[in-house]
């Protein structure tokens, strides 16, 4: 369904000609503007090129150079024969303090939720044993879940747990925020957690459970966090969508 965008004819002028700014940029932040207070809804699409063209009073390749920026940028985006569409707003992952994805949520005023895909006991691989610095023939508790957002997924997430550490861990205690467990009923610390970054793409399995496309780009993120007292505490292998995540970080000299 198309958005009535075109506003009346007695509206001010958006775009200044006379303006230093580029004449795309002007609309760029106008249609941005618009997103904001909610006038374009996620999911529906916007004036062809033509009809933008003729509201802004501006050529149909300013109008294109604004929708490919914003199309760049993450804000619309295209389907072939159809037309070019409002995108869901990426949320924002700050890089710094260690919260839980439940934390992150709650924060933004979302409701996290998650779906349980695994919960089992299993022998700690070696790779795995000596992140958690387990022994051999070791245990770790194996979780897999769909995190939602707005009962929208945003991530598959897999967390390895020392067995020795959480032995009365149980599906119930993983369906919600697990630091809290941790923190409240164990009452130990979590201190931090070196977490690293890569860009790829989404394999079969994790197409299906993010409900993208094959193929479709994703950010993998590993977690390794560690108690107080210096005992590690998970190992956690999240594929998140690129298309609804993104993480920042102020940098500081």
């Amino acid at each position: 369904m198309r958005t009535n965008l075109l506003m009346g004819k007695d509206e001010p002028l958006v775009v200044d000609k006379r303006s230093p700014m580029p004449m795309y940029y002007q609309i760029e932040e106008d249609l941005k503007q618009r997103m904001d207070t909610g006038e374009f809804r996620a999911g529906e699409m916007i004036p062809s090129e033509r009809e933008l063209s003729e509201h802004y009073d501006v050529s149909r390749m300013t109008v294109r150079q604004a929708m490919t920026n914003m199309v760049n940028d993450g804000y619309l985006y295209r389907e072939k024969g159809k037309g070019t569409f409002v995108a869901e707003q990426k949320i924002e992952q700050p890089l710094q303090g260690m919260t839980s994805f439940t934390e992150d949520m709650k924060q933004r005023g979302m409701e996290a939720s998650s779906r349980l895909i695994a919960f089992e006991r299993q022998p700690a691989t070696k790779e795995i044993a000596g992140k958690l610095a387990l022994g051999e023939d070791a245990d770790v508790f194996l979780v897999q879940r769909i995190r939602y957002a707005d009962k929208k997924p945003m991530a598959v997430e897999t967390t390895y747990l020392p067995a020795s550490l959480l032995p009365e861990l149980t599906e119930e205690i993983v369906q919600g925020s697990l630091y809290e467990y941790v923190e409240n009923e164990l009452n130990r610390t979590i201190e931090k957690a070196t977490q690293m970054i890569e860009a790829t793409v989404a394999d079969d399995h994790q197409s299906k459970l993010l409900d993208v496309p094959e193929h479709s780009a994703v950010l993998l993120i590993e977690r390794n966090s560690v108690l107080t007292d210096g005992t590690p505490f998970e190992v956690v292998k999240s594929a998140y969508r690129a298309d609804r995540y993104k993480f920042i970080s102020d940098i500081y000299r």
